[in-house]
């Protein structure tokens, strides 16, 4: 049996030590390589061309957004399951446009997470069920909670007391795209101010601050 081969990211080395013990206990696994950061898993993933790519998304110097844009920009087809604490929508539709193939929360308890990786080495999709409840309420609430991913960005620049000067620069377009945002963002979540707008989003999940 030719053991699926996996790297793992996580920027805290107890974190890896724990999955690099869990992954060992299975002999269909083989782990090839760690990285404690975005950059270092982008190296990784290059030497090592693996099965499956078991990541963080808040790591320093490239984050896993950043890192799985990368990784699949240049290696089309590439696997990658990420495994977080975090659940917002912003998370979510960010790693899944960057490429994700599934998306699960450390709490996911160790045959639910050997039977996904296993599953993403097959081109599966695999959620955890909090995140799959998110997205399809998403796709069934287009009112109110349905941001673009660009208003969601948006939005996440605001809560940080980003100008909309800044804001335009940062996402390369213009002042008037982003009061355009703005306004949509303030439609959808049925406010009409800024503060409000990054309030509401915050006690929906839909950001993190």
């Amino acid at each position: 049996m030719t053991p699926i081969r996996i790297v793992i990211a996580d920027d805290h080395p107890i974190v890896r030590s724990g999955l690099m013990g869990l992954l060992a206990s299975q002999e269909d696994f083989a782990v090839v390589a760690e990285a404690s950061d975005g950059r270092e898993l982008v190296t990784a993933v290059q030497r090592t061309r693996p099965d499956v790519v078991l990541t963080d998304l808040r790591m320093p110097e490239l984050d896993g957004v950043g890192a799985i844009r990368e990784m699949c920009a240049a290696h089309p087809g590439l696997k990658v399951l990420v495994l977080t604490t975090y659940d917002t929508d912003a998370d979510i539709l960010r790693a899944v446009e960057a490429g994700a193939t599934g998306y699960l929360l450390k709490e996911t308890p160790r045959e639910e997470l050997f039977g996904a990786i296993r599953a993403t080495a097959l081109g599966k999709s695999v959620l955890s069920p909090s995140v799959a409840s998110r997205l399809v309420g998403r796709a069934r609430d287009p009112g109110e909670k349905a941001l673009s991913a660009r208003e969601i960005e948006v939005l996440m620049l605001v809560a940080r007391g980003t100008s909309n000067k800044l804001i335009a620069r940062a996402l390369e377009i213009g002042e008037t795209t982003v009061k355009t945002h703005l306004l949509h963002i303030f439609a959808k979540l049925g406010v009409d101010d800024r503060t409000a707008a990054v309030t509401t989003a915050v006690e929906r999940g839909i950001i993190r601050l």
